[in-house]
């Protein structure tokens, strides 16, 4: 087998402790499920579950939930190697709230700091990262050092080749000043080929929540292919010769968190199988809705087959 990976991803990585009661606050709820956590983990987990050779750089903690880690990540067939501990941190843990259809509060441990921002970039292995078809960062890891300067410096060594996804993935509470992260995020924009948000993100990244203005800003800015997610107006995907807009999948939601995530790993998948951008969103958006209507992350991603069933339920064409 080649030492190639179809997808390196490289971000938070955790446990997540979920609810087993819905519409209960979480001083009342009772018992909770443990799951594999983490944005970049879960695309990693995603892209595994679709058939393609995955890993994830990131850190845990030197503690227990960091052996559940690397225990989830075998089960998930998602590459350790690059996932370090760090001792004077612990693994981070992320608690949520089940509020459906749209209301799903989270709660970050990460705190003095966590081990996932104390990446450097002397430990990074750049060939391989240069050499993956698909390499997906975020932007939580942009948000502190060492980890910013690793993320950057892997994005320089790839220089573009193949595919360099950034997800934007804003979340204020890991930023100090909002305006720091916009410049953080135009620094990674001018390095990556496609880019990926809601209109939160967009807005961060480019200043307007307007779908179509926000696609052309990045495409502006060097990549070519910009997502933008818009929740229940679906998502609208555009290149410099071609603009999509793929109608969201219904579906009764349970848990929508993990929703942007497999469609991260749904849109490796078409990525990858150079497939047409309308069958590509089409299918990360039936991925997504799969696992908005199950209750964890990691674990509820799908395989093909289930993307494709509900594709065909739903009456969504996925033609080549």
């Amino acid at each position: 087998m080649s030492d190639r990976f179809d997808v390196i991803t490289m971000g938070r990585i955790g446990v997540d402790i979920y609810p087993l009661q819905t519409g209960v606050p979480l001083p009342q709820v009772e018992s909770f499920g443990k799951y594999l956590g983490g944005t970049a983990t879960n695309v990693a987990v995603a892209a595994a579950r679709l058939g393609h050779r995955s890993a994830v750089i990131s850190r845990t903690g030197a503690d227990p939930f960091g052996e559940y880690v690397h225990q989830a990540l075998g089960g998930f067939d998602v590459d350790d190697r690059w996932v370090g501990s760090v001792a004077q941190y612990p693994t981070p843990v992320t608690f949520c709230e089940l509020f459906p259809p749209d209301d799903f509060p989270l709660y970050f441990y990460r705190c003095p700091k966590a081990p996932d921002l104390e990446i450097h970039e002397d430990e990074l292995d750049l060939p391989s990262i240069a050499d993956a078809r698909i390499f997906w960062m975020t932007g939580t890891g942009l948000s502190e050092e060492p980890s910013r300067s690793a993320t950057l410096a892997a994005l320089r060594h790839r220089a573009k080749r193949g595919t360099a996804v950034f997800d934007l993935d804003w979340r204020p509470m890991f930023w100090d000043e909002h305006a720091e992260a916009t410049g953080w995020y135009r620094e990674a924009l001018a390095h990556v080929t496609v880019a990926v948000g809601n209109l939160d993100e967009v807005e961060i990244a480019v200043g307007t929540r307007d779908p179509e203005d926000a696609a052309e800003r990045l495409l502006e800015l060097g990549v070519e292919l910009a997502v933008v997610k818009q929740g229940p107006h679906g998502v609208l995907a555009r290149t410099r010769d071609q603009q999509v807009v793929a109608p969201p999948v219904p579906v009764e939601v349970v848990n929508g968190l993990g929703a942007g995530d497999a469609f991260g790993g749904a849109l490796c998948h078409g990525l990858l199988h150079d497939w047409p951008l309308e069958r590509t969103m089409r299918f990360a958006n039936a991925a997504g809705a799969l696992v908005a209507g199950r209750l964890a992350c990691s674990s509820a991603m799908p395989y093909a087959h289930e993307v494709e069933e509900l594709t065909a339920i739903s009456g969504t064409e996925l033609n080549a």
